[in-house]
């Protein structure tokens, strides 16, 4: 895919456990409906789309239909916001694996994340687990070549953050995964703008 040269801002969004509408899930899904305001179109790889992609293994070259669509959304972005639950104090097993996948775009003109913010959001049930979970995720977008935002957000899971329609119950934290989107899609238009001077 060719890379974005103008027109509309792409996000995608990566995240959730193999529980659907889990808790980082539904996070990822309110930093994009911020992304989505700031006019960025956005597409979410939720958990269970996540949970059923094969391992990845270094050497194999068959890709299923699902792997091959995610590795073209990617390659046609201009940002990134992935969450993650916080398992034993890193990424969750999906989420390490379907980043594993990016290697697929090593030898691109723009190799891996190249030139894309990258917004990181944990949910943990516990501070601890936020905080080693997000220093994970940074140092994977580093590894990445991303541009990890200046703002990571944080949601303490142990209590309730959701309604039964998915609306975010705690105005801070709405405001943190609303920062994370505005943040990505911010970076990704200045970027776009850069690139067409």
């Amino acid at each position: 895919m060719e890379r974005n040269m103008g027109g509309a801002i792409r996000i995608i969004g990566i995240g959730g456990t193999a529980r659907h509408d889990s808790s980082s899930e539904r996070v990822v899904r309110c930093a994009l409906d911020a992304a989505a305001a700031e006019g960025a179109e956005t597409e979410l790889f939720d958990g269970p789309f996540l949970a059923s992609l094969p391992l990845y293994i270094p050497g194999r070259t068959e890709r299923t239909v699902d792997e091959c669509r995610f590795v073209e959304a990617v390659r046609g972005c201009d940002g990134i916001i992935v969450g993650s639950p916080g398992y034993h104090g890193s990424l969750s097993g999906p989420i390490k694996n379907v980043l594993d996948l990016l290697e697929d775009l090593a030898s691109d003109e723009r190799p891996y994340l190249d030139g894309r913010a990258f917004g990181s959001i944990v949910t943990a049930y516990g501070w601890q687990a936020c905080g080693t979970t997000l220093v994970a995720m940074r140092s994977i977008a580093h590894a990445l070549r991303a541009w990890p935002t200046p703002f990571g957000a944080a949601v303490n899971a142990s209590g309730p953050i959701f309604d039964a329609e998915g609306a975010c119950l705690d105005p801070k934290v709405a405001e943190q995964l609303a920062t994370v989107g505005k943040q990505v899609t911010e970076f990704a238009r200045w970027r776009q703008a850069g690139l067409a001077a």
